[in-house]
């Protein structure tokens, strides 16, 4: 075997260990903690599935309110607490992240973040509006640039200071102040 060819054997190998890993990482088979939030989704479960299709992505029972056909919300039966998801219209449409600090966004923002941190972090894509219930709270909504991207939202409500709650789905749901009421 001459040195050529142990170059291209080394270089083989080591592009199939490198795209195992991307694939791992990006292919994630179970909802956790350490799940990433985004736009239209968190890990494996995306905004658009049905409650059975999304039990199945997150690796466990969904459980919750009584399915009907206007919204409702499910949870995963054990793990991550403080994790729910709406749905309307038969399928999921909007997550919901509450007191739960290590659950973060791709770009790393979590419950208790400063507000100017979340700026900092999606700076010039956040509009700020005034909290309906929170006096001196805001809801920082990144709002996505990409056209694909235009039917989705990432909320993070605050206390005027710090992150308490953050949400992420499909317009109008994304918006809705108050759940399902």
């Amino acid at each position: 075997m001459n040195s050529k060819t142990k170059f291209s054997t080394f270089v083989t190998v080591t592009l199939a260990v490198s795209s195992l890993t991307v694939s791992t990482v990006v292919g994630q088979s179970k909802l956790t903690n350490q799940s990433k939030l985004f736009i239209n989704g968190i890990g494996p479960v995306r905004v658009g599935m049905t409650v059975p299709q999304a039990a199945k992505a997150a690796g466990t029972q969904l459980v919750g309110d009584p399915p009907n056909n206007n919204c409702y919300y499910v949870k995963p039966q054990n793990e991550p607490k403080n994790l729910s998801f709406m749905v309307t219209g038969g399928r999921i449409s909007r997550i919901d992240v509450r007191q739960n600090t290590q659950i973060t966004t791709l770009k790393g923002a979590k419950i208790s973040d400063t507000e100017a941190q979340i700026k900092s972090l999606y700076p010039g894509k956040i509009e700020v509006t005034s909290h309906k219930y929170v006096k001196d709270g805001h809801y920082l909504t990144f709002v996505p640039k990409d056209r694909d991207d235009q039917n989705y939202r990432l909320v993070f409500e605050t206390d005027g200071k710090i992150v308490t709650k953050l949400r992420a789905g499909k317009l109008p749901e994304a918006e809705y102040v108050e759940g399902c009421s």
